[in-house]
C-alpha cells in the first residue's frame, strides 16, 4: 500500500489552481467537472507519476472550521519536500509567498512555513 493522493482543503479551486501552479510551481495533472466543483490533482513537475496533491473544496461546514482551526493555531495543513529550505525560501519571497516562519534548523531537518493564500499554511523541509 502507498500513498498516492493526498488532498488540502482550498476556499477557492481557481486561486488555489493559479497559486500552486504558478507560484509554487506544480504541474496539474487531472481537472475534471465533478458537479458543481472539479477533481484537480496537481504533481511535482520532477515526478509526473509521483504522489497528486487534490486541491479538495471546502465547501461543508466541517471542512471550513477544520481548516479555520488549525490556520489559527499556526499548524501546516501539509509539508512539502525540498532540497533546500534557504534556496526554496528565497525564491518564494521573490514570487510574493508570505511566510509565518523563516528557515529554521530543528535537529536533523530545516523546516520554513508560509501562508498558501487559499486558508492554509504550508511547511516546507529539507532533511
Amino acid at each position: 500500500m502507498k500513498v498516492i493522493i493526498s488532498s488540502i482543503f482550498v476556499q477557492e479551486q481557481d486561486k488555489a489552481l493559479e497559486f500552486y501552479t504558478q507560484t509554487l510551481g506544480f504541474v496539474k495533472k487531472h481537472d475534471v467537472p465533478v458537479g458543481e466543483y472539479r477533481w484537480i490533482t496537481l504533481v511535482s513537475p520532477d515526478d509526473h507519476d509521483g504522489t497528486e496533491l487534490l486541491l479538495e473544496p471546502n465547501n461543508n461546514p466541517t471542512a471550513k472550521e477544520y481548516q479555520k482551526k488549525i490556520f489559527a493555531e499556526g499548524i501546516p495543513a501539509t509539508m512539502f519536500g525540498v532540497a533546500d529550505v534557504f534556496k526554496e525560501y528565497e525564491r518564494l519571497i521573490k514570487n510574493g509567498v508570505k511566510f509565518t516562519q523563516k528557515p529554521t534548523e530543528m535537529g536533523e531537518v530545516t523546516l520554513a512555513v508560509f501562508d498558501d493564500t487559499c486558508g492554509n499554511l504550508i511547511q516546507i523541509v529539507q532533511k
